[in-house]
C-alpha cells in the first residue's frame, strides 16, 4: 500500500564493515537501492524512520518515497532488512524501486474475526492454519490485510484461500485449496495431539479459541 511518507536518503562511496560501523554511529544504517531503470546504489538511510515503517500495518509491503539530492522522490519497497540479534537494532536494509503501473507479487496477513458456532454451542477448537497468503496486484492494491469472518463455522468447516475475497487488480498466488483456519472438536485434536508425539511430530497450528466443554472439564479440577 503506497502511504505518503518520504525518506531522505544519501550517497555512500565507502564499503565495507568498518565504513558501516562509522555509518551507524552517526546514527544512519547503510542500504542498497536497486531495481526499475537505475543502476544499483549504495545508500545511508535513517533507521528510526525505517523501523516505523515495518512495524506499522502495512510493514513491509508500504511503498513510500526515497528522497535523494537532485533527484526526483522514487517509490520504493522494503525488500530485505537485518537486525542485530543482540541489541535487537536496524544493520543493513535493502530497497527495491516500484513501477506503480506494474503488478507485483506480495504476501498478505490474514486475520480471522468473530466466534465460531463450531466453538461457542459446539465446544470446539478454532486453529489458525495460515496466517498470509501470495497475490499479485498492482502497487496501488496492497491492502493492509484480508480479514475473514468466522462466526458461521462449525465443527468440520474450514476457511481456504480461495475464500479470501480479492478486489481490483488482485490475483491469488497460494494454492486455491490452502486451509486458513479450521473448527475441530476436542476428541480430533486430543487424536492428533498424540499421533504426532508418537511420531515426534512438530507442533500443531495454534489453538486460537476454545469451547466450553473443555472450560467446564477444567473446573472440577479445580475443586479437588
Amino acid at each position: 500500500m503506497r502511504k505518503d511518507i518520504t525518506i531522505a536518503a544519501e550517497s555512500r562511496d565507502l564499503r565495507g564493515k568498518n565504513a558501516a560501523r562509522r555509518l551507524r554511529a552517526t546514527g544512519s544504517v547503510p542500504a542498497v537501492l536497486y531495481g526499475g531503470a537505475g543502476e544499483p546504489e549504495a545508500i545511508s538511510v535513517s533507521p528510526k524512520e525505517l523501523t516505523r515503517i515495518l512495524n506499522s500495518k502495512t510493514g513491509h509491503n508500504t511503498i513510500f518515497s526515497l528522497g535523494q539530492a537532485g533527484k526526483e522522490p522514487t517509490p520504493v519497497m522494503i525488500i530485505d532488512w537485518q537486525y542485530d540479534p543482540i541489541k535487537d537494532n536496524l544493520l543493513h536494509v535493502d530497497l527495491k524501486r516500484i513501477d506503480l503501473s506494474r503488478r507485483l507479487h506480495v504476501k498478505v496477513p490474514v486475520v480471522t474475526q468473530g466466534d465460531p458456532r463450531g466453538v461457542k454451542v459446539q465446544g470446539g477448537l478454532l486453529e489458525l492454519v495460515t496466517r498470509e497468503i501470495e497475490i499479485e496486484c498492482l502497487p496501488d492494491d496492497i491492502p493492509e490485510q484480508f480479514t475473514i469472518d468466522v462466526t458461521e463455522m462449525l465443527i468440520g468447516q474450514a476457511v481456504r484461500t480461495s475464500d479470501v475475497p480479492l478486489t481490483g487488480s488482485m490475483k491469488l498466488l497460494s494454492a486455491a485449496d490452502a486451509v486458513i483456519a479450521h473448527v475441530v472438536s476436542l476428541k480430533a485434536e486430543a487424536a492428533e495431539t498424540a499421533e504426532a508425539v508418537v511420531a515426534g511430530g512438530t507442533a500443531e497450528p495454534e489453538v486460537i479459541k476454545k469451547g466450553k466443554k473443555e472450560t467446564e472439564a477444567a473446573e472440577p479440577a479445580k475443586k479437588k
